[in-house]
């Protein structure tokens, strides 16, 4: 990274993940750089595991209650103990990046991260940590017994965080 942080796509960790116990890790290990009015966007086919990302995250930061994909209710707020809410928001069922503005999000004071987010995130903050969540080829996303496609058996994953713009300046992950 450059002095002034990055500008435009700048990847700061690319690695793989083998199982569902260290794609919560990697997502503690992202909660441990993120504050109120951070944006994070998931993507990712379904069973990536951008909810068992979501789950480090929230665990990390003390979120109450469970983490869980919020796909029919679009946007779940989490209380944490240790300082700005999580707020988790699941853009799949939207049509149009002003449904997102609809939910009336408190972006600024909360950490927000938005699975399915490309493309209905824009403009919203100049500053955007991009979580890509790569399944091996031939994964077909199978949901578990419980109906959770994140939940889905351990296979690895790989797994890109892309920063833009100034806040990221000297994070690292």
């Amino acid at each position: 990274m450059t002095e002034s942080g990055p500008q435009q796509g700048t990847v700061v960790l690319d690695t793989t993940v083998a199982t569902t116990d260290e794609m919560g890790a990697l997502g503690a290990r992202i909660a441990a750089v993120l504050r109120a009015g951070d944006l994070v966007v998931l993507t990712g086919p379904l069973g990536a595991g951008k909810t068992t990302l979501t789950r480090g995250l929230g665990a990390a930061l003390g979120a109450r209650g469970q983490v869980s994909s919020p796909t029919f209710v679009l946007a779940r707020t989490h209380p944490t103990t240790t300082g700005p809410d999580l707020v988790h928001v699941d853009a799949y069922r939207l049509s149009d990046p002003v449904e997102l503005d609809d939910l009336d999000l408190d972006w600024d004071a909360s950490i927000v991260v938005v699975e399915w987010g490309r493309g209905f995130v824009d403009g919203i903050s100049d500053d955007v940590l991009d979580v890509e969540i790569v399944r091996a080829t031939g994964a077909d996303g199978v949901d578990d017994a419980e109906g959770d496609p994140d939940d889905v058996p351990d296979e690895p994953r790989r797994v890109i965080v892309t920063a833009t713009g100034s806040r990221w300046a000297d994070v690292s992950i």
